[in-house]
Parts: C-alpha cells; structure tokens; sequence
C-alpha cells in the first residue's frame, strides 16, 4: 500500500465558471471548468473535489446537465457538493458517474440525512464537510457560510456525531487559512484527526509539497489545495499545475 496521501485540486464553481476565494470572498475567475479538467486529467491527478459554491448560498439544485458535462470530461474520481438535499440529488449525481458526495448546509440542518445517505449508498460516497473559523477570541469553530456566522458547536463533537451517523470522509476547510498560501491550519487538522477514525481531508492555505507533508503528518489522509494548483508567481497568473507522481513519493518515502 502506497504511504503516499491523496493529493486533491478542489475547484470551485461559480457560474458555470471556476474562480477561486480568499477566505472565501473575492471570487477571482480561473478558466473554463472544461478545459481545467482537461489539464488535470492529462496531470493525472488522484481525484478531483468540485463544490458549487453559489447552490447552497442561493438554495439552488445542483445543476445536473452541467455537473454531467464536467462528469463526461474527468477521468478520475471525482466529489461533487453544493446544494444536496435530498435522496433524489444524490441519486442523479450518482448515476452522472459521480464518486462521492459532500455535503455541508444539509446535514447541519437535518443530521438524520448522513445516515439516509450512508444507508442508500454505502458510506464511502458519503462525505460531510465542515468549515472552520476563528471567532474574535482565537478559538476555531464551525462556521456557516450561507449565513456569515460562526457557530457556538464544538468542533470535536460534530465531527463524532457525522462519523456515528454514517459518512465516510470528513472534508476540513479553513477558512482564514483559504486561499491565502500561508500553510494549513494543523492545529484544527489534529484536532480533527485525533477524534476520527474516518479519513479527514483538510483544505486550505497549503502553498508548498512540504505543507502537504506537514498536513499528513498531522493526521490528514487527504490533503487538498486550491490556489497551490492555479496559481504562479507573486503575482498570482493562472497556471494549473500538479506534482508528478515520483515527486510525491519521494517526500513520504
């Protein structure tokens, strides 16, 4: 078994285009989501992570003959989340040929969904998503982004309770650390993994290999990276990249 962890873009749609954040505002726009995942399958990437980010802000559907179009151009696993509420979304996504699904805003408001999910389509395609924020104190908490605030929930006990009810993979987004190329936050990426016994992927800030092999050796079983996999320069041009395969290996091996 390789020791090497996964290694994930996630992309961020918005309009039918994919932009990316800083700390989840600013959307800057980053190409065609087509021709983006052209160049990442020719980089032969692990897997892809694509969130809608307007769906659930907007109580939008998922936009299926969209996400079917991307789904026809990838050829790898691929996680799609952004406005699943119900049996009958996942159902669609599934059979477009998508691997797994992450979901954030409905499991919050109806946690008894994880299980419905993780009972009709295995855990392994179940994935909740959780972002985190530091409030004006410091301390990380849960943060809802349709709504712009944080919540009084305590990190640990949520990550629990999605694992008992059913999902398969937590997804972990650090919001101040999003798009900021500072390094992941590997004290909430411990403070994640030390109470899970489900693989955590943690999002954000990761600008560097050595910041994926931090991330790892802070539990993470899937490290993923938005602005490290788009971004060149000081300035910031568009430039999709991502490691080769020897080159991973050989800073975990």
């Amino acid at each position: 078994m390789s020791i090497v962890p996964r290694v994930i873009p996630v992309l961020l749609l918005s309009q039918h285009r994919f932009v990316k954040t800083q700390k989840f505002r600013s959307p800057i726009y980053i190409g065609d989501p087509i021709n983006t995942i052209r160049i990442f399958n020719e980089k032969e990437v692990d897997e892809i992570i694509i969130i809608d980010i307007d769906a659930s802000k907007q109580s939008k559907a998922p936009d299926f003959k969209f996400i079917d179009d991307l789904a026809a151009e990838c050829f790898m696993p691929l996680t799609y989340g952004g406005g699943v509420k119900s049996i009958e979304h996942a159902k669609q996504l599934f059979n477009l040929g998508i691997e797994k699904i992450s979901v954030q805003s409905e499991f919050r408001r109806r946690p008894e969904f994880v299980a419905e999910l993780s009972d009709r389509f295995g855990k392994q395609s179940v994935i909740a998503s959780i972002d985190v924020k530091a409030n004006i104190w410091g301390q990380k908490k849960i943060y809802y982004p349709e709504k712009k605030k944080i919540s009084s929930s305590q990190l640990e006990d949520v990550i629990q309770n999605y694992e008992q009810l059913g999902a398969g993979e937590i997804l972990i987004n650090s919001v101040d650390r999003d798009g900021t190329l500072m390094g992941p936050d590997l004290e909430v990426v411990r403070r994640c993994t030390s109470v899970s016994s489900i693989p955590i992927t943690a999002i954000g800030g990761i600008s560097s290999m050595q910041d994926i092999v931090d991330a790892w050796k802070a539990g993470a079983n899937g490290i993923g990276a938005g602005s490290f996999f788009v971004f060149h320069g000081p300035h910031r041009a568009v430039l999709i990249t991502y490691p080769k395969r020897e080159d991973l290996e050989a800073h975990f091996i």
